[in-house]
């Protein structure tokens, strides 16, 4: 058992004042005591308030190998269809190695940033000849093997991809490393969720409507009857998905969902940009959840969603950093509220006041703290029977020093840049001390010769 105390912490919706925190040996808090004036016997002070770690609920790791790399336009347009084949050229190359190498890195910087779990949306499956390796997980044990690495939850999620397009009845000959079916997809999640691995979850994906056809979303679920894990699908991400989606089933993308009463509260909508009204009371009838991607959306050209109709519900949101353009959740939530700054010219959109909360930082959070669901976790944050993980704010840190206490979480989403995480708990046990992760020299050196592996010649 492990006892710490801290000047304050984040819990449930607000700061609470000198707290106790016990962890039992299974890694999970055990109690939460505020109140506390001075450290009990045997606590291990920390040097600065805590906060939760956030779930990172959308990755897909092997595109870190990606980031940067885009960011040049050579014909008359550029937009998500075009960056997509870019990307696949990563995607044919990358081997099981070079991906462990490049999502250990990955999740190092994740950590860093304020996540402690991650859940990889995994449809790199193959080969880059499209053929079963001799160990057909070998791609998702390499991604399982970094996380090991680096010390950070994971959620696992095997993706259905069969077509290319509502109207394409196979995949794309540069898709060809991504195949699967329910029945695999299905056998996946299984040999995964009995891997032994302590950190790891499991659930499922499916790539998104255009990829998978109606009767084999159908044969996923029938096989999931009785799974509580987490269930994730891209949708509405394009306008041009959502005019395929109407052409070939008379509905948009969401509403389909729904209309074939597949939602429950084990859905994560990634993405779910383009959407109406009743899209989004339908998703707050069925109690799924939406998991927004601002720096990815905002970097692909995506568009964006609309908050004030998610945050006017009570659907569960959570971050994802997807194409890791951005490895960390402040810049995720400080672009949440900007995107809707610029489009309606008006000011801290996200705040509440008639709720209560004034303070868009503090508003967001606490909307995007409860990820647990996403991650196939049953609950989550600073509360008893959660996983202890937890980040602990360095108050000198150039964005924070002599900040007034009250405007904490507004300084660490709205003032930039800074290292503001002094150190990172997950499970339990310390990932990150004093700003240093004692395996990121190794890990970023594996990184660099993976790169120079990957790009050689090009």
């Amino acid at each position: 058992m492990t006892l710490l105390w801290t000047p304050r912490a984040w819990i449930g919706s607000r700061w609470r004042d000198n707290v106790a925190l016990r962890i039992d040996a299974n890694g999970r808090w055990s109690e939460i005591a505020p109140g506390l004036p001075s450290p009990p016997p045997g606590a291990q002070m920390l040097r600065g308030p805590l906060l939760p770690g956030l779930v990172n609920a959308h990755s897909h790791s092997f595109q870190r190998a990606f980031a940067g790399l885009a960011e040049r336009r050579e014909s008359d347009a550029d937009d998500f269809w075009s960056w997509r084949d870019r990307m696949y050229r990563v995607a044919l190359r990358i081997t099981p190695g070079q991906l462990r190498a490049v999502a250990a890195h990955l999740f190092v910087e994740l950590l860093r940033g304020g996540y402690t779990h991650v859940c990889e949306f995994h449809y790199l499956q193959h080969d880059p000849d499209g053929k079963a390796y001799p160990d057909p997980l070998a791609l998702s044990w390499a991604v399982a093997d970094a996380a090991e690495d680096a010390g950070i939850g994971l959620t696992m999620l095997p993706v259905l991809y069969e077509r290319a397009g509502f109207r394409q009845p196979t995949l794309r000959e540069d898709q060809r490393r991504f195949r699967t079916s329910p029945q695999s997809i299905w056998a996946a999640r299984h040999s995964l969720a009995t891997g032994g691995r302590a950190l790891m979850n499991t659930g499922i994906a499916i790539h998104s409507l255009r990829a998978a056809a109606p009767e084999s979303i159908a044969m996923l679920r029938k096989l999931a009857e009785g799974f509580d894990g987490p269930i994730h699908i891209h949708v509405a991400e394009q306008t041009a998905e959502v005019e395929d989606c109407l052409a070939a089933t008379g509905a948009r993308p969401i509403e389909w969902l729904a209309r074939e009463r597949l939602l429950d509260e084990r859905w994560q909508l990634v993405h779910a940009t383009h959407t109406v009204p009743q899209e989004i009371a339908a998703v707050a009838a069925c109690r799924a959840g939406v998991v927004l991607c601002p720096s990815t959306e905002g970097n692909l050209g995506d568009g964006l969603c609309d908050l004030p109709g998610w945050l006017d519900t009570d659907v569960p949101i959570t971050l994802g950093s997807d194409s890791h353009v951005t490895r960390e959740w402040r810049e995720e939530l400080r672009w949440l509220d900007y995107g809707q700054r610029l489009v309606r010219r008006q000011r801290n959109v996200a705040a509440a006041p008639k709720k209560g909360e004034s303070s868009t930082a503090q508003n967001l959070f606490a909307r995007v703290l409860d990820g647990g669901p996403a991650a196939g976790e049953r609950s989550w944050g600073l509360v008893p029977g959660a996983r202890a993980d937890a980040l602990v704010v360095d108050m000198q840190g150039a964005s924070l020093i002599g900040l007034p206490a009250p405007q904490l979480m507004d300084a660490l989403v709205f003032s930039s840049p800074g290292r503001p995480w002094r150190d990172v708990l997950v499970g339990g046990q310390w990932m990150v001390q004093d700003h240093r992760h004692a395996a990121a020299e190794r890990i970023a050196r594996r990184f660099e010769a993976a790169m120079q592996e990957i790009w050689r010649g090009t």
